[in-house]
């Protein structure tokens, strides 16, 4: 084995983790989600652009004014979840990137100039940096349960109606509950996946 992780944890990150659908009542504190970000903020993302943001929906009310926006099949999931975060690409990450990337300063004037150029680029950053969140949540010892099965423009609307953010992910968050997870799908092999030139 030349993988640097233990198996205990690459159990806990990958081969035993799963998509949970259901959640044990116990919380999930701000202390959690602190450090789950202090861990993961270091992932790489092009040009330092970090467009993620986090919206921790945890009170009753605002779990309300999501669950309308979820398909039929999420809402018990995130009515019962203890917390659920919608994951967002801030539209107008480039304004942080001076602070960010202090040795290009004049790249969110030049590079990302235009809208459509920051929307791809912010996306497809927020995407990566969305995956590096549910394995800190794994690395947490806590259960993730992404969904893309809700009304986009429905939770923006609700969420982000100064139009600067837009909701790519849904993330039930806590520890498991009872059958909480369903049986392992299959995987593509190594040989379907990787070619060596």
């Amino acid at each position: 084995m030349t993988v640097a992780l233990d198996p205990a944890a690459q159990d806990l990150l990958f081969r035993e983790a799963h998509t949970a659908h259901t959640f044990a009542d116990e919380p999930v504190s701000d202390e959690q989600m602190r450090e789950v970000y202090e861990m993961v903020k270091y992932a790489p993302t092009a040009f330092n652009q970090s467009p993620l943001r986090i919206t921790l929906v945890r009170s009753p009310e605002a779990r309300a004014r999501l669950v309308q926006h979820m398909s039929e099949g999420n809402r018990p999931k995130t009515s019962g979840a203890p917390l659920t975060a919608v994951l967002s690409v801030d539209l107008e990450f480039h304004e942080r990137l001076p602070e960010l990337l202090p040795r290009a300063p004049g790249l969110k004037d030049t590079f990302f100039a235009e809208a459509e150029t920051r929307e791809a680029h912010g996306t497809f950053n927020a995407t990566l940096q969305a995956g590096y969140f549910i394995l800190g949540i794994r690395a947490a010892g806590l259960a993730a349960g992404p969904m893309s099965g809700f009304d986009r423009d429905g939770v923006d609307k609700e969420f982000f109606g100064d139009g600067k953010q837009k909701s790519l992910l849904v993330v039930n968050i806590g520890k498991p509950g009872e059958d909480a997870y369903r049986p392992r799908s299959p995987r593509l092999p190594y040989e379907d996946v990787c070619t060596t030139l």
